[in-house]
């Protein structure tokens, strides 16, 4: 399966409880299909208590199946909390999103330093 059609079958799931595992996300998810992988992603900050961010990745084997769960699953209630679930969007590059070590905030193009010197020069002309 090409990484395009592999995210029009990925759902977003967010909302998530911090007790919440892969093996709940699972059982919730499977009655609307297959499922291919579940990414739930690790907080990695240095004082984090929560055992994850929040929110996962479904990746079901057919995309119809994502349509499914979007639809039945959305606003619905789990552990306590309301879920968002919507069509995961994909990355723009190999560099962010589900496999991503770098912080959303650090993915931001940087400006090259020759460019930054050149425009912080002009402003006092």
């Amino acid at each position: 399966m090409t990484d395009s059609a592999r995210w029009k079958a990925t759902v977003y799931v967010g909302g998530l409880a911090s007790l919440v595992t892969t093996t709940n996300l699972h059982d919730a998810f499977i009655p609307f299909g297959e499922i291919a992988d579940i990414s739930l992603p690790k907080n990695d900050a240095p004082n984090a208590t929560e055992p994850h961010r929040g929110f996962a990745y479904v990746e079901y084997e057919d995309p119809e199946d994502a349509k499914e769960a979007i639809d039945n699953m959305d606003q619905s209630e789990f552990f306590g909390r309301v879920l968002r679930v919507s069509a995961a969007k994909p990355p723009k590059s190999a560099e962010e999103g589900l496999g991503s070590k770098t912080a959303v905030w650090e993915q931001v193009r940087k400006i090259p330093s020759s460019k930054a010197l050149a425009t912080s020069n002009n402003a006092y002309e």
